[in-house]
């Protein structure tokens, strides 16, 4: 068993932050810092995706539709469709990632998000 927190050390900065939280035999548990404002570029995976939005306000962007998603609510995502987060508040993103997908992608689209 491994006991850890997604609210530890929440510290917003000028960059959006990852950590893995916790990876599974199955999944890796993501947590995405985004401060006001921040945005985190188009994209896509090869794999289906779940995300949760643990604190704040994002708008999702998926197929030209801009979902406005709220604390506590949960989203699915099938391979290959193309998505964007906004963030409108500080948020606390739970990205759940299939084991065969790799978190340096998420670190990549951050990067070219930051630039």
């Amino acid at each position: 068993m491994l006991l850890t927190s997604f609210q530890e050390d929440l510290i917003f900065g000028d960059k959006i932050k990852t950590k893995v939280i916790l990876e599974t035999s199955f999944s890796k548990e993501i947590r995405i810092l985004l401060k006001a404002g921040q945005v985190m570029k188009q994209h896509q995976t090869k794999f289906p995706i779940v995300v949760h939005l643990l604190k704040g306000e994002i708008d999702f962007g998926v197929e030209n539709t801009v979902h406005r998603i709220k604390e506590g609510d949960v989203l699915t995502l099938d391979a290959n469709v193309p998505h964007d987060l906004s963030a409108i508040e500080d948020s606390v993103v739970r990205l759940t990632l299939s084991k065969s997908d790799d978190v340096a992608r998420v670190e990549k689209v951050i990067e070219d998000s930051d630039q």
